[in-house]
């Protein structure tokens, strides 16, 4: 009981760094807007296109939850193998999956929730194929598959979220949502740095004073929040 306080406390504590992020993300996309000068540069609707064409087939056709669920079960073994664990078992169904670990923790628990596995897979392909061949010609279809498969992970994210989850009620909702909503808008501050002229370094100095800021406005609000208690006076209510 007190360990599931403990992170619900840990869930809230993520909040001002989830607004951070965002803000960080923000400014990138700032940056790049001021930069290229166009309303929507063109790598940026190739990006939007794929977003689009899997919303249209989530939302129109029927839906390939095996895809889904297969991703989620190797999001789980391929954390648990990075973090030094054993993989067991891992069984895919039309409807449901599972992988049976020597061990587990909180990132390997979460991770398909903010790793977008088919959108990495997406993103290594093409360096490694411009080994090879020129690449040049097909980076606007690379760009909408990237958009494509980030979509896609984010519909069944958002489904998946919306019903009981095993991983979440295991590492507590208010630290699951937190900690899953705050690593996809940094995953997504990543990506935009792989797929455009941004930099790194960029989204680190972005994320650096966004924080910075934050914090400062969350202890101001926590200082006024503490003075308003303070200043409460427990007295005699009358009622007619």
């Amino acid at each position: 009981m007190l360990w599931k306080a403990a992170r619900s406390v840990m869930g809230i504590l993520l909040l001002p760094l989830c607004v951070a992020a965002g803000r960080a993300v923000f400014g990138l996309l700032k940056d790049l807007h001021s930069t290229n000068g166009s309303l929507i540069p063109l790598p940026a609707a190739a990006v939007l296109i794929g977003i689009g064409l899997w919303l249209l087939v989530y939302f129109l056709l029927p839906r390939p939850v095996r895809s889904y669920i297969l991703a989620h079960e190797l999001t789980h073994a391929i954390w648990a193998a990075i973090l030094g664990e054993r993989v067991l078992s891992m069984k895919v169904s039309r409807s449901s999956g599972s992988v049976t670990l020597s061990d587990s923790n909180f990132l390997i628990t979460l991770a398909p929730y903010f790793f977008p596995l088919y959108t990495f897979l997406v993103m290594v392909a093409y360096p490694l194929a411009g080994l090879f061949l020129d690449m040049a010609p097909f980076r606007l279809v690379w760009l909408a598959l990237v958009g494509f498969t980030w979509s896609f992970h984010v519909t069944f994210t958002i489904a998946s979220l919306c019903v009981r989850q095993p991983d979440i009620r295991e590492c507590g909702y208010v630290f699951s949502y937190a900690l899953i909503l705050l690593m996809n808008i940094l995953v997504v501050g990543v990506g935009i740095t792989a797929v455009s002229p941004a930099r790194l370094e960029d989204f680190a100095g972005h994320l650096a004073r966004a924080s910075i800021e934050t914090a400062a406005a969350t202890v101001k609000f926590a200082r006024k929040a503490a003075h308003f208690v303070s200043t409460i006076r427990p007295g005699v209510c009358t009622l007619n």
